[in-house]
């Protein structure tokens, strides 16, 4: 779709983020292909206490999954992006022999991507804001405005918090924890703060962007 088509469609900033967060989030079924290869790796070692066998079973079940979409022809995007989470957490315990080090990468990842969205908000470049640039056409453009940037900094604050929350409590399990039961409550963990906890944001989100009706204003066109 164009972006004169995207402006039509999304008269308002809020409609126009409405939109894009419900693309980024890939709907239920996105929530679930997410969650059951955790929930196998998890469970596996529970009964089990074998890595290998662990990390074979989550990955089957993710490339099963893409399979799956793939046969449909539908987006994989994803699940490919799940696999490829699962691959990296399955090499870094492979590589140690720690199960506890497969939800290494994923704490990471939180940390990075909390610490990216505050400097924006620090530097007023919030990251939401290029949500509402990929619609406009203007990447930029949208600063020009002190009240859509005000209200893409309030967004990234809500975007970020899911990231702060799972830092504050799978680090210290995965730093001061050890045995079957820290892998447990790692698996627990990155479970119930994964999707369910992203979708609590979104729903933040949602309810702050409903509040308001912010003009879409389209680039200005070069003289």
């Amino acid at each position: 779709m164009s972006a004169e088509a995207e402006e039509v469609a999304h008269d308002t900033v809020e409609a126009a983020v409405r939109a894009q967060l419900a693309k980024a989030f890939g709907g239920v079924r996105g929530i679930i292909e997410a969650a059951v290869p955790t929930i196998a790796f998890t469970l596996s070692w529970v009964i089990t206490q074998d890595l290998k066998t662990s990390l074979v079973i989550s990955i089957s079940l993710s490339v099963l999954l893409l399979l799956v979409r793939v046969l449909q022809r539908s987006t994989p995007q994803f699940v490919i992006n799940s696999l490829i989470g699962i691959a990296i957490g399955a090499f870094f315990a492979s590589r140690t022999g720690d199960a506890k080090d497969y939800f290494l990468p994923g704490i990471l990842y939180n940390a990075g991507y909390m610490v990216a969205m505050l400097l924006s908000v620090v530097v007023r470049w919030p990251v939401v804001g290029f949500l509402i640039g990929s619609v406009t056409g203007d990447p930029t453009g949208w600063r020009k405005d002190p009240g859509v940037v005000k209200l893409c900094v309030r967004l990234t604050w809500l975007l970020m918090l899911p990231c702060a929350v799972r830092v504050a409590v799978q680090g210290p399990v995965y730093l001061f924890g050890g045995g079957d039961q820290a892998v447990a409550a790692l698996g627990f963990a990155k479970i119930v703060m994964g999707w369910p906890l992203q979708v609590a944001a979104l729903g933040a989100m949602l309810w702050v962007l409903g509040r308001g009706r912010t003009p879409m204003k389209p680039p200005v066109a070069p003289a």
